[in-house]
């Protein structure tokens, strides 16, 4: 995928990961009534939200999304907010200026379960070239170019998100920017671009193709000898 401001390129990517497999649906059993048609779009309503960051780049339009108590939590370093006041602060000072430009979006797989629940998994590419308060606060840009799998859970009240939780592994990113030595202590079990590597190879049906599995297993077995 192409360059693009987060909101469009994230647009642009489901539309092609639509178009390869299909938005999944959770919510699909035999055990399970049918949910009725008058059921929001959570596809539509996340993929709003999202256009109010990235494209109106508006913390109002943003909050006005989600109902009075909505929560954020950017969980590896606990950024985000509870209520209306708290995260339109929060857009407009720690989030929506503090994007990179070049970022970039890999879809992996978004499931919906109706009628309250999403999914978002992706790819979360950027270069480190301006402070990014939500993600790396109090890190100076290291002008690093970085790849870390994301992890997005979305709950709904009705039409409006009620909470977001965002997850990363906070130590590819570190190790990605220089910040975390994995031969530090006598080795850390982390890694850098390859655990994104990884789960691009294994989730297209790949995985020949990718870094291997346990090369940390034998790394620290290796080590020992």
């Amino acid at each position: 995928m192409a360059s693009a401001r987060l909101a469009p390129a994230l647009a642009a990517s489901n539309r092609a990961y639509a178009r390869r497999q299909g938005v999944r649906s959770l919510a699909s059993s035999a055990a399970e009534p049918a949910f009725e048609a008058s059921s929001p779009d959570l596809n539509a309503l996340w993929e709003e939200h999202i256009a109010t960051e990235f494209t109106e780049k508006s913390a109002a339009a943003a909050v006005a999304t989600m109902v009075p108590s909505s929560t954020v939590n950017h969980v590896p370093v606990m950024t985000g907010g509870v209520g209306t006041k708290a995260l339109e602060e929060f857009y407009a000072q720690h989030f929506i200026p503090k994007m990179p430009p070049d970022v970039k979006l890999t879809p992996i797989e978004r499931h919906i379960a109706p009628p309250a629940s999403l999914i978002d998994e992706f790819i979360f590419e950027f270069t480190h070239s301006q402070p990014m308060d939500w993600m790396l606060p109090g890190i100076t840009p290291t002008g690093r170019r970085v790849r870390v799998p994301f992890v997005v859970v979305v709950k709904f009240a009705g039409d409006k998100l009620s909470a977001e939780r965002i997850y990363w592994d906070q130590s590819t990113v570190l190790v990605q920017l220089g910040l975390l030595d994995p031969a530090g202590n006598g080795g850390l079990p982390v890694t850098g671009a390859e655990q994104a590597d990884k789960l691009v190879a294994m989730a297209s049906g790949q995985a020949a193709a990718g870094p291997p599995s346990n090369g940390l297993i034998r790394g620290a077995a290796e080590a020992l000898d």
